[in-house]
């Protein structure tokens, strides 16, 4: 009994955090869900009580699914404003680093540090009234006038081009270009891309939802 309440406990805990077993597919194949949605969050917790996304759960999450015998896939759902960068790069990193089949699915939107999440996956699709905003690195609080400040702020942005030029079709001169346009964001520097423009650049793989995601996934599990 006691066992049963704490497995019971550990399912709402994961519920919680948007996280759900998908139970036997039609071939007998079990996926697991996971939803990375609301704020990526880093090392401080948001402001308000906005959804997040606490890195600190999915990346063990992450390695436990990699080494579980009982899971054969994982869909990552993303409907995400962004966040913490180097919470959302490293789970990308998580990600593009598992053997176990990916496939994930932008919702809503992937924005800002959503981009290397979703393109981490081994498989990438978009609805097609989702959209995705690329711009440069910002940060908030007190930034010093000198050189070395803004060094820093190029080498993260060069680490978050490179993951994504290097898991996705996105050609880089193009996903610089991307970055420093003016005429698209009222208060920023970016660009805004829908789901079919993502995919037209190579940034995505494919439009498309569960259907196809599902299909990707089952086409890389190993029959029983």
């Amino acid at each position: 009994m006691e066992k049963y309440g704490q497995d019971e406990r550990q399912n709402e805990e994961e519920q919680e955090r948007g996280v759900f077993p998908l139970g036997a597919g039609r071939n007998g194949e079990n996926f697991y869900c996971l939803s990375v949605i609301g704020q990526i969050e880093g090392h401080y917790a948001p402001d308000g009580g906005a959804k997040s996304t606490k890195y600190d759960h999915v990346i063990p999450l992450l390695v436990a699914l990699e080494e579980s015998p009982q899971v054969d896939g994982v869909l990552i759902l993303i409907n995400t404003m962004g966040g913490d960068v180097e919470a959302g790069l490293a789970m990308a990193e998580v990600i593009a680093s598992m053997e176990k089949p990916t496939a994930s699915i932008v919702l809503g939107g992937g924005h800002s540090i959503g981009v290397p999440l979703a393109v981490s996956a081994g498989r990438s699709f978009i609805v097609p009234s989702a959209t995705m905003t690329v711009h440069p690195v910002r940060t908030s609080g007190v930034t010093l006038g000198v050189p070395q400040a803004f060094d820093y702020l190029e080498k993260m942005q060069s680490r978050i081009v490179r993951f994504i030029v290097s898991h996705s079709s996105v050609k880089e001169d193009y996903f610089r270009a991307l970055l420093r346009r003016t005429d698209v964001l009222v208060n920023d520097i970016g660009s805004i891309l829908t789901g079919r423009e993502a995919v037209d650049c190579g940034l995505i793989d494919e439009v498309g939802g569960i259907r196809e995601a599902l299909a990707y996934l089952r086409s890389k599990t190993k029959p029983f």
